[in-house]
């Protein structure tokens, strides 16, 4: 089980200025990840009201972990994730559930969530290309849902003020437009 707040900086990317980060970090030399994104919701939305977002992740290789973000006072975002073995994730993905026990399901039971009317709702696949940079994680994203195919920069920091102006800073470098989106579990439910 893992707890963090996540603070992080996004925009959503044009084809080439998707290629202009690529090209100049020379991500074709480095490993990417390949995920998918499997949100739940209740029937009567009982986390989008609340602003929860609820995945299970599933990795090519069968690896898999369960997140729940939910909001904080701030611009950030408490993220519990609890690691799922093979066998629970293919249980789960094959059932349409999520854990019964753990960091999240605790989270969600305090929230008065009822964990066994939680059912997917969205799926997105995205390749993930992530860096360390001086001012933070970097991520390049291309993403699948529905019919949409669509590209994002993310930079995860950990000082809200100072992460703000560098990735002002890191577009303006670049040339890159600020093109604000919905988060990518928005995004997948509008278009599945």
């Amino acid at each position: 089980m893992a707890q963090e707040l996540e603070i992080e900086f996004k925009t959503l990317l044009h084809a080439s200025d998707y290629q202009k980060i690529y090209q100049h970090y020379q991500f074709d030399k480095q490993p990417y990840t390949d995920q998918t994104n499997i949100y739940f919701d209740t029937p009567d939305q009982q986390l989008r009201q609340q602003r929860f977002g609820l995945r299970i992740r599933r990795f090519k290789d069968n690896q898999g972990e369960l997140t729940l973000k939910c909001p904080t006072k701030g611009h950030g975002l408490l993220e519990i994730t609890d690691t799922l073995s093979k066998e629970q994730l293919v249980n789960l993905l094959q059932n349409q559930t999520i854990l019964t026990s753990g960091a999240v399901a605790e989270k969600l039971l305090e929230s008065n969530i009822a964990i066994e009317q939680l059912q997917p709702i969205a799926s997105l696949r995205t390749k993930r290309y992530e860096l360390q940079l001086p001012i933070g994680l970097l991520a390049l994203d291309e993403s699948w849902y529905g019919k949409i195919h669509d590209y994002e920069l993310e930079l995860e920091v950990t000082d809200e003020v100072q992460g703000k102006a560098d990735f002002k800073s890191l577009l303006e470098t670049f040339q890159i437009p600020y093109t604000p989106g919905e988060n990518k579990i928005m995004r997948a439910i509008s278009n599945q």
